[in-house]
């Protein structure tokens, strides 16, 4: 049976002279098929690394398009040679290639062992951030194409719903108050969030989802308000995904980033540095709520 991680490896490895070098897109072939003999001499599976590498730069626009919007912080030419490859591989075989030959989390894996062996220290970090942002949120490439045929308008009432459960945590040190936030990958300081598990009690499952996500254990205060959009998932299709958000008190100390894809970082901030920090439009408002009900707690 053919190794298919070689084959990524041997393709990566050709995408990388390629870009490296500048080189014409018809001269993919004779530096793939001067790598697999250097590499792979002997290798049976060469019409997969032929594909997939064709089928990359047909598509290299499209990919390039979603890295932007996935990583807006990083400009294309500013993300490494190795990496920038790396996501192009992830990202093909995660939208475009066959998910019965190679499923959305085979995808996803692939590509972090690819940055393992061949990027930096902080590069399946990246590509996982940034997979994971685009397995969850993404979904369907080129959706924004305002050329393609106008699509029939959705009934978003009869989408079905995720509920999530997302929170301000704040605390006191001293005489100073903090907010804890999560970055990230699209380059925002965002609230603490995650899924409510069905049957569970809003407020349960929001304290359970923060301890997962930040390592908190926090008390709810009161709630602060609800938000609902639109999402698309790779494999469920278009979904509502319906927010109730609080506003919770936890211990100061250290915070501990977990797993959950999409997300680069978590720290404590001090009010005067909330006004400073690249933040969605729809989650000022629940921050401004929050702080002027800690303000008023203060006095």
């Amino acid at each position: 049976m053919a190794n298919r991680h070689l084959s990524r490896s041997i393709v990566l490895q050709t995408l990388f002279e390629w870009d490296f070098n500048n080189k014409k897109d018809d001269e993919l072939d004779i530096i793939l098929d001067r790598d697999i003999k250097e590499f792979a001499p002997g290798v049976e599976d060469f019409s997969f690394m032929k594909d997939l590498s064709k089928h990359i730069i047909k598509k290299k626009k499209v990919i390039d398009e979603i890295i932007v919007k996935a990583a807006p912080e990083w400009p294309l030419d500013k993300i490494s040679v190795v990496d920038r490859n790396i996501l192009r591989i992830g990202l093909y075989e995660l939208l475009f290639g066959d998910r019965e030959q190679v499923p959305p989390k085979v995808a996803i894996n692939e590509a972090i062992e690819l940055a393992k062996t061949f990027g930096g220290e902080n590069s399946s970090k990246f590509v996982n951030g940034v997979l994971g942002a685009v397995y969850k949120e993404i979904g369907e490439p080129g959706k924004d194409d305002t050329r393609k045929k106008k699509k029939e308008p959705i009934d978003i009432s009869k989408l079905p719903v995720e509920l999530l459960g997302g929170a301000v945590v704040y605390s006191r040190d001293g005489s100073d108050i903090y907010l804890a936030l999560v970055h990230d990958v699209f380059g925002f300081w965002t609230l603490s969030k995650g899924h409510i598990e069905e049957g569970e009690d809003e407020k349960q499952g929001t304290i359970r989802e923060i301890k997962e996500e930040i390592g908190l254990d926090v008390k709810i205060i009161e709630k602060l308000g609800e938000n609902e959009y639109v999402a698309s998932h790779p494999e469920k299709g278009k979904i509502r995904k319906h927010v109730s958000y609080f506003l919770t008190e936890a211990p100061y100390k250290e915070l501990t980033l977990g797993s959950s894809g999409g997300l680069d970082d978590t720290r404590w901030f001090t009010l005067d540095e909330i006004g400073s920090l690249k933040i969605y439009d729809d989650i000022v408002p629940l921050l401004t709520q929050a702080i002027e009900i800690i303000s008023l707690e203060k006095k």
